[in-house]
């Protein structure tokens, strides 16, 4: 898998841009960094390391942890004064405490550190200093700093710190480090560590102006240190890939101490994201359990409804669906507005075989929170379930005119379509799926099979040939442009 992914790096420095998915206009801001790797590149490769992530199963790909942490950073990212950089949030199924940025602003962060943060600050924490190495232009910057290495000796060193965070291999960073000039590496180390101090300096006054507790970066760095004493070989991973010295602590906390000081709680939002994060990981919903329960002895997690929701989860994995139904049920009339409960309930009513108390839950739910993105979702995939599939298909569209997808729910759209007999529909989101993936010219294959189908109506005749000829026109350009560039070499 690394080495599939840092040859996808190295491609894709080499390689024409593919056609951007609609919203992800980047404009390059004139850097000089810009001349080695500019932000369409950065975003290229992110994205191709991002498809392969997602590709090998190392994601989670669930709807309600998706929102979440995707609000989180969203949050964060809107403070940042950079309007033309974008961010993709997302989760890693690693039990590791690690999180990375990828180039493009792809920002993500292991299930296991999640579950380490104490409050959400410190999860927020974070996501600033990771968003920070995007904004501050690390990566391309880190290249441009050595140009006497070549772009691809750079990008083989980058891919493999990066995905050495993914994977939590050392050896992959050392092995890439010694493949390259060893002045150069080394140049290459002090320029990330000093990349790190500014990270901290800047993400810390992210986390102040998105109204969390400055204090958070910090806290969550003294508590891995405590956790870890002097053995660097148990260290987690985080502290591996992101070094954190004494002065570093120091400075995070000092600066932060010169911010406004605010009373910050936890949302329900961050209670409920740590305690599905804990059953959706765990190997067993028996161990998810136990280690729920656990916590409920502790006094920071007394009373904690996210403990409550997790145990309801882990009764629905079991089997056990009119309990996880009444539980579902109590937390639900003691908080209306959680729209996980919502969700709980109607899908422990579907488990139970109450189809029309199921349905029934999610449509009250939908009257109320229209167009949320997983409540939508799980209610499409319950009408598939249940053949339902052409009512899938139109509340998924619904969502899609309104709200900016996700792959994922592109390619359930694709599968409701399909399912609903709707064919040509069904690969004009697979093309829509493989654009926002980076794969244009599998995107201009599916509009080619879209305009084959019989019964198209005019309309969607017009859509898919104006697509296509949207795509054909870029990959025109792009291969004029790799002739240009094989000429010339």
């Amino acid at each position: 898998m690394i080495r599939r992914l840092i040859a996808l790096l190295c491609a894709a420095c080499l390689l024409p841009l593919p056609v951007q998915a609609a919203g992800e206009d980047l404009p390059d801001i004139g850097s000089p960094a810009d001349t080695v790797l500019s932000r369409d590149r950065e975003a290229q490769i992110g994205r191709a390391i991002y498809r392969s992530l997602r590709d090998d199963g190392g994601l989670i790909i669930d709807p309600e942890l998706q929102e979440y942490i995707q609000d989180v950073g969203q949050k964060l990212a809107a403070h940042t004064g950079d309007s033309g950089q974008k961010f993709q949030f997302f989760l890693v199924d690693n039990p590791a405490i690690n999180a990375f940025a990828l180039p493009g602003g792809y920002i993500g962060v292991h299930t296991g550190l999640l579950l380490a943060t104490s409050n959400e600050s410190e999860l927020a924490g974070v996501l600033a200093h990771e968003i920070s190495h995007v904004t501050q232009r690390h990566i391309s910057r880190a290249v441009f700093a050595n140009q006497r290495a070549s772009i691809l000796t750079m990008a083989a060193l980058l891919g493999a710190i990066l995905l050495g965070t993914v994977t939590g291999s050392g050896d992959i960073i050392q092995g890439a480090i010694a493949a390259t000039q060893s002045v150069a590496a080394q140049q290459q180390i002090n320029f990330t560590r000093s990349n790190e101090y500014e990270a901290d300096r800047v993400g810390v006054e992210l986390l102040a102006s998105a109204g969390f507790d400055p204090n958070g970066m910090a806290s969550f760095f003294e508590t891995l240190g405590r956790q870890t004493g002097p053995l660097a070989a148990r260290a987690p991973e985080f502290l591996r890939t992101h070094p954190v010295t004494v002065n570093r602590i120091a400075e995070t906390r000092e600066r932060a101490s010169r911010m406004e000081r605010r009373d910050v709680t936890d949302t329900l939002g961050y209670r409920l994201a740590r305690a599905r994060a804990q059953v959706l990981t765990s190997a067993t919903p028996e161990a998810a359990a136990r280690n729920l329960t656990a916590l409920l002895d502790e006094p920071k997690w007394a009373g904690d409804p996210g403990l409550e929701y997790g145990l309801a989860l882990t009764r629905q994995q079991r089997g056990d669906h009119a309990a996880a139904a009444r539980e579902f049920a109590k937390l639900l009339a003691a908080n209306p507005g959680a729209i996980a409960y919502h969700i709980g309930l109607a899908t422990s009513r579907l488990g139970s075989g109450d189809t029309a108390g199921a349905f029934a839950a999610f449509e009250r739910a939908l009257a109320l929170f229209p167009r949320n993105v997983p409540l939508t979702v799980r209610y499409a995939e319950a009408l598939m379930q249940h053949q339902r599939a052409g009512e899938a298909h139109r509340v998924l569209l619904d969502l899609l005119n309104v709200v900016a997808p996700t792959p994922e729910q592109v390619r359930l759209i694709a599968l409701a379509a399909s399912a609903a007999g709707d064919t040509g529909d069904a690969h004009y989101y697979m093309a829509e799926y493989h654009l926002m993936s980076g794969d244009i010219m599998l995107a201009a294959d599916e509009l080619r099979v879209s305009l084959g189908i019989p019964g198209l109506d005019p309309v969607q005749r017009a859509r898919f040939s104006s697509r296509l000829a949207e795509i054909q026109e870029i990959i025109n350009r792009l291969q004029a442009e790799r002739r240009r560039q094989y000429s010339s070499q």
